[in-house]
Order: structure tokens, then sequence, then C-alpha cells
């Protein structure tokens, strides 16, 4: 059971873009990481791709299983091995003016010296039924070093997330 979730940071984009949120120097005093998630892109679509990767590793070293359902049309996709982790969608410009993606992504044990698993579900409105989307995604970074900094950005790296994206890292800390 969680004792405490201590607000470590929050990034919001004041300026009109950002490529990237990143969150550095992660201390390891907490059990669990959680991050909350309001983004949206400068990508012209409905949407595009929510990506993490962790302490800079840009290699294959990451795997997902996601489910989503996009309005009425269900589906599943397998990814093994790839460069980052899916965590959902991003809004883009095409959606619903002023709405934004909401995500939680849940990383237990981020400290352990073991594989790290992730969880993540989001939600995505557009001003298009057929575009609007929930997914769950569980992932695993396959790195056994603390994880000590994250890294989101649009998997289109062409596009970046719009003035008042915001994301918020907590630290939880759990009894046994």
């Amino acid at each position: 059971m969680a004792l405490t979730y201590t607000a470590i940071a929050t990034v919001t984009v004041t300026g009109a873009t950002a490529s990237d949120i990143t969150f550095s120097s992660i201390s390891a005093d907490y059990t669990d990481l959680l991050l909350k998630v309001s983004v949206r892109s400068n990508i012209s679509a409905y949407r595009s791709t929510l990506v993490m990767q962790f302490n800079g590793d840009t290699a294959n070293n990451y795997s997902y299983r996601r489910l989503y359902a996009t309005g009425s049309t269900a589906g599943s996709d397998v990814t093994d091995p790839t460069s980052y982790i899916v965590c959902g969608e991003v809004v883009g410009a095409s959606s619903t003016a002023s709405t934004f993606t909401n995500s939680e992504i849940y990383i237990p044990s981020y400290t352990s010296s073991n594989k790290k698993s992730v969880s993540t579900d989001a939600a995505l409105e557009t001003n298009d039924a057929s575009n609007n989307r929930l997914s769950m995604t569980a992932a695993l970074w396959t790195g056994t070093s603390a994880i000590t900094s994250i890294k989101l950005f649009d998997s289109n790296t062409a596009q970046a997330f719009v003035q008042y994206s915001s994301i918020t890292l907590y630290g939880i800390k759990n009894t046994v």
C-alpha cells in the first residue's frame, strides 16, 4: 500500500513547443515512480504516438504489448525489441481545440537491479468519434541499472509538444 505520493517535478511547456520532456537526476529515495501526463502535439493529424526512454538508452532494449480501442474498433500490437516504450497517443492539431491526451505511467521498483516493467493507460479525445482512442500498455526495459532519467517525446520526432503540455513525476514510497 502506498504511504506517500511525492511530486518530484513538473515540466510544463511554456514556450511555443518542446521536442521532448525529460526528467533527469531522479532520486533513488522511492520504491516506485508515477507520471501524470497531459500533452498535445503540433502534428497536423488527429493523433501521433507518445513514447518514452530511460537513462538515454536509444538501443532496442524495450518491448511492449498494447491493447487499444478506436471508435468502434479494438486492436492490439506487440513490439519486441524496439528503441522505446509506447505510452499511448498524443492529440494532434486536427483534434478538438484545447484538448490534451491524458496518460498515467506506472514504473514499479525503478531502482532494482532487474529488468524494469512499466504499465500505462491513456485516453485521447478528438472531434471525430472514429479517432478517439483508449489504450493500455504493458512494457519492459531490459536495463538493469536504476532509472535516473525519463524522456517522453512524440514518436514522429519532427513534431513537438505544444504550449501548456505538462507532465508531473511522482515518487511513491510503499509499505511491505
